[in-house]
């Protein structure tokens, strides 16, 4: 510009733009946010193996069930102490999955003394959360201590039973086997399935003796079936197809994108934690049970969603991202990089998903039936609740032969698409 000397004007500082002020504040707090989640798995890791090993403990010898012997207050201390511990004398599961370990900032080998100011540094640091900005956490300044990055190859593996954590996940292994096997499983009930075995003789005599007289009936009702997993299908590849590109890790970008990437996320494991038969059963009160298969098809629409968003967003994060760039670096547009840098690589795979989620429909719509949801799994349940078990027989081999007629060409079609 003429008129100003050279170098007078500059650029604006960073810190001043949106983006700027951004990254200036969210950089320290994603550092803090992702250095408390890892102690929080290590304590929940240690949380986890006390309330089950006290679970176990109560059943077999009080026949009561518990999770703590201790105070609240005193069990969360005893958590927090020990994750310290485990970080600071071995190799806990968020240094194992982050793939570091400590060792002195200078140089050599660790010693006692470097671990147990780190332990003792660990309460400075940790406690007020404050510690865990900058580059280096104060527990680690204030030890001399300093974590790095295990190079692949560069250390020989120790066997899992000279690592704490695979002694952890063995003893989490046998300390839920234990404990499930004393919850659901007794002498008594072992017994009884030896010995009383033919008293589900009658039963099974009649599963395999169906009534052909109610055939018609039964076919209409496995036909409502049908079209509900149909209906439900169609209506979730709808609605999922674009909310798995805002759900793409790769593709939503910047503070806006990211929000909307996480919001969504959550929303969809939420709502896919909740079971079909769940989602049945507030439908039937929402649109009454006179529309029982139009309720069953809402359930299954919003599982099916749920389920399809991620499996669909997972294979976007998994496309090459060579031919989107190429064609952006030759001046295409977004319409050009969606047409043709994207959508060839995903087609196929969402196709797949779909015929193999309108194979789990199929199952599901039988399942929601159960609760009052329409189709043969209404049908099925009034024979069950009526000992009438011929009937059920009638209905089950008719579900068999769905399931497998649907299974056989989702798979020969998954096939020829890959």
């Amino acid at each position: 510009m003429q008129g100003y000397p050279e170098g007078y004007l500059s650029e604006r500082p960073r810190w001043t733009t949106p983006a700027g002020l951004v990254n200036l504040i969210g950089g320290p707090l994603g550092l803090v946010g992702r250095r408390l989640s890892m102690i929080l798995l290590d304590m929940a890791a240690v949380a986890l193996l006390w309330v089950l090993v006290t679970y176990a403990f109560l059943w077999y010898v009080h026949g009561d069930i518990g999770y703590t012997v201790i105070p609240w207050w005193l069990f969360g201390l005893f958590v927090f102490e020990l994750a310290a511990a485990w970080n600071s004398f071995g190799v806990a599961p968020s240094q194992r999955l982050s793939g570091v370990h400590l060792v002195p900032s200078e140089g050599g080998r660790m010693t006692v003394w470097h671990r147990l100011l780190h332990f003792l540094a660990w309460h400075v640091s940790v406690l007020p959360i404050v510690g865990l900005l900058g580059r280096r956490p104060w527990h680690e300044r204030l030890s001399g201590t300093r974590t790095k990055r295990v190079e692949s190859g560069a250390i020989k593996p120790a066997p899992w039973y000279r690592t704490s954590v695979g002694i952890y996940a063995a003893v989490i292994l046998v300390v839920v086997v234990v404990a499930a096997l004393g919850v659901t499983v007794s002498m008594a009930n072992l017994r009884r399935l030896v010995t009383d075995a033919w008293r589900a003789g009658n039963i099974w005599r009649a599963f395999f003796s169906p009534d052909t007289t109610i055939l018609q009936t039964v076919v209409r009702d496995l036909l409502v079936t049908f079209f509900m997993a149909v209906l439900a299908t169609a209506f979730a590849v709808v609605v999922a197809v674009p909310l798995s590109f805002l759900s793409a890790r790769n593709l939503m970008k910047g503070p806006v994108g990211r929000s909307v990437y996480t919001a969504l996320r959550g929303a969809m494991s939420i709502t896919r934690s909740i079971e079909p038969i769940v989602w049945a059963i507030v439908f039937l009160v929402w649109v009454t049970a006179r529309r029982a298969p139009f309720a069953g098809v809402l359930a299954l629409v919003v599982h099916s969603i749920a389920d399809l968003v991620k499996l669909y967003a997972e294979q976007l994060e998994g496309i090459n991202p060579g031919l989107p760039e190429a064609i952006t670096a030759t001046g295409g547009g977004r319409l050009a990089v969606l047409r043709y840098g994207v959508l060839p690589q995903i087609i196929n795979p969402y196709i797949s998903f779909t015929l193999y989620r309108w194979d789990i429909n199929i199952r599901m719509a039988t399942v929601v039936g159960v609760v009052g949801g329409g189709g043969i799994g209404q049908r099925l349940y009034a024979y069950l609740q009526g000992h009438m078990y011929s009937q059920a027989g009638t209905a089950m081999l008719l579900i068999v032969v769905l399931v497998w007629a649907i299974d056989y060409l989702s798979s020969r079609i998954r096939a020829k698409l890959a």
